[in-house]
């Protein structure tokens, strides 16, 4: 019997990678290569075609085929499938993406944020499984957030609902690239945390990251330096999970979900986070909403987005709009 799989795509600022995905949710490695480069958005698309169909041979030449397509970029995107803007891969601002690729590959084909491609890869394989409704943060170079609600995605009137990594968090501090200043991206996500850390070795404190080069300091050396006790690294990642925490008391109180699936690199380091963000979530939240709200790491690891958009490819209609 021939089987049907879906290809999943996880386009970022830095790299692009695409891979099967069977029924079951398993995944096949398929291609990477970087996304930097191009010089249009057509060019991109182009490659990413060339790759697709490079799947699609392999299966066909087994007797199967490929159901559909699906793609979460980085940047906001319309429903449909139009790439409204992508701070770190401009070369996609205003383009078409659902249509020209479907042009290409003469299959259905459905794109969406990144973000959002995480949070329904957890809801239908994942920590969000048994959860209705919940947000999904991703803790990475940025922080990104994916709304389910009722069992849907929640992408807003515009496509641009979930943004979670700009709610402000310090009215007039540091300044972000979306424009404003003082957003939770600017001192959660691994750049943020990173910045802290600089700042503070910059001013003499001492640490055992010290020690290492600019190059090696990275996000998950902070964590190993916090388990080794180190003054700094904690302070740093108990502010990350302060601010966090005060994010989400406003979340809780506004939405009153089941849960929060926390994912990316910096997730590797949750535990370290947690006490000051649940200090201050329970701190800044009413009781029964923040109480009810489950803080779980990912399950999927860097299969989320694959996993999540290879899903939206064959069913869409989970988006809910207004």
């Amino acid at each position: 019997m021939s089987r049907v799989y879906d290809i999943g795509i996880d386009l970022g600022g830095t790299n692009c990678r695409l891979a099967l995905v069977d029924d079951q949710g398993r995944v096949s490695e398929g291609a990477r290569f970087s996304s930097r480069g191009f010089s249009r958005g057509g060019e991109l698309i182009t490659r990413i075609a060339a790759e697709c169909r490079t799947l699609m041979d392999q299966v066909a030449g087994d007797g199967d085929r490929i159901g559909a397509v699906g793609a979460g970029v980085p940047g906001l995107v319309d429903a449909q499938g139009q790439v409204v803007a992508a701070p770190n891969l401009g070369v996609l601002d205003g383009v078409a993406f659902a249509e020209e690729l479907q042009r290409l590959l003469e299959v259905p084909v459905a794109v969406l944020n990144d973000a959002n491609a995480i949070a329904w890869g957890e809801k239908i394989w994942g920590a969000g499984r048994d959860l209705r409704s919940f947000l999904t943060v991703t803790l990475g170079t940025g922080v990104g957030g994916g709304l389910v609600l009722a069992e849907r995605l929640w992408v807003g009137v515009d496509g641009c609902a979930g943004e979670f990594g700009h709610v402000n968090v310090e009215p007039e501090g540091r300044s972000c690239g979306c424009g404003s200043r003082g957003c939770l991206e600017q001192y959660s996500s691994a750049t943020g945390i990173l910045r802290s850390v600089r700042t503070a070795l910059e001013q003499g404190r001492p640490s055992l990251l010290a020690t290492l080069s600019s190059e090696a300091l990275s996000a998950a050396e902070v964590g190993r330096a916090a388990r080794q006790d180190d003054a700094l690294a904690r302070e740093v990642l108990q502010d990350a999970g302060r601010r966090l925490g005060q994010a989400l008391a406003g979340v809780a109180n506004l939405l009153n979900l089941d849960g929060v699936v926390v994912c990316g690199g910096v997730a590797e380091s949750l535990d370290l986070l947690m006490p000051a963000l649940r200090e201050e979530l329970y701190r800044r939240a009413f009781e029964r909403p923040a109480r009810r709200m489950k803080i779980l790491a990912g399950a999927l690891g860097d299969n989320a987005g694959i996993l999540g958009a290879a899903r939206f490819g064959r069913d869409p209609d989970v988006v809910w709009t207004a």
